[in-house]
């Protein structure tokens, strides 16, 4: 991939983990399966304004705790809240994981995976979700998510697992660091290997963290419009 400009401005690590983002624990409760799906360091997370708000640094010690089945179920809610946001259709559409998969198939599929990433790195984790260990309505912009916070450390492979959703690759196209003509989302494993590779190579480059540059990333395609197709 090409260098984005040197105006691309990266925020610091404590600006990455620290990235908040607001929930309704009303509106998740009558999704999940039943109310031990829901781990206790999210009624802990600080209120601003109406509603709390839990960071990445909170999810990630949520992760330490996967490898058991409520383990693993306690991450894919964090992930699950902290990607989506209080609005009421956001949190419906996933809630549709839980309404149309069992939870025995779910903790199945998400152990596996789990497993994968632990035994065989990001890429083979990412194929496992996206093909056998496939978790209805659970797509990569998600799952990625899950493979992120679960790969803080320890992972075998070159890289470590970072979240890749379309407003990210929308910044990819924006800033010319892909062809325009890559997906805005449903990538395949080479695309996210492809992916995973570029931002650790630009992170050696600017002597910061992987996933400072994804957080860079998706503020840049917030803000600047995508390019065309």
């Amino acid at each position: 991939m090409p260098i984005p400009p040197q105006d691309f401005t990266v925020p610091d690590l404590d600006t990455v983990l620290s990235q908040a983002i607001p929930f309704d624990k009303e509106r998740w409760m009558p999704l999940l399966p039943d109310a031990t799906w829901w781990p206790d360091e999210l009624d802990a997370c600080p209120e601003h304004g109406r509603w709390p708000r839990v960071d990445r640094r909170t999810v990630f010690t949520i992760a330490r705790r996967a490898g058991t089945a409520q383990g693993n179920r306690h991450l894919l809610v964090a992930a699950l809240v902290w990607g989506t946001g209080t609005k009421a259709q956001s949190v419906h559409r996933r809630g549709q994981i839980f309404a149309h998969t069992a939870a025995a198939e779910i903790d199945a599929r998400l152990g596996v995976a789990l497993t994968t990433l632990r035994e065989k790195g990001a890429a083979e984790a990412y194929w496992a979700f996206n093909n056998e260990q496939k978790i209805p309505h659970l797509g990569p912009a998600f799952f990625t998510k899950v493979l992120y916070f679960a790969g803080e450390a320890g992972i075998p492979g070159p890289h470590h697992p970072l979240i890749l959703d379309s407003v990210v690759a929308g910044a990819l196209k924006n800033l010319g660091l892909v062809h325009t003509a890559w997906p805005d989302n449903g990538w395949t494993t080479a695309q996210y290997g492809e992916y995973l590779g570029a931002l650790h190579g630009l992170a050696t480059e600017r002597s910061v963290q992987p996933d400072q540059i994804e957080a860079a990333l998706f503020h840049h395609g917030k803000q600047a419009p995508r390019a065309s197709a």
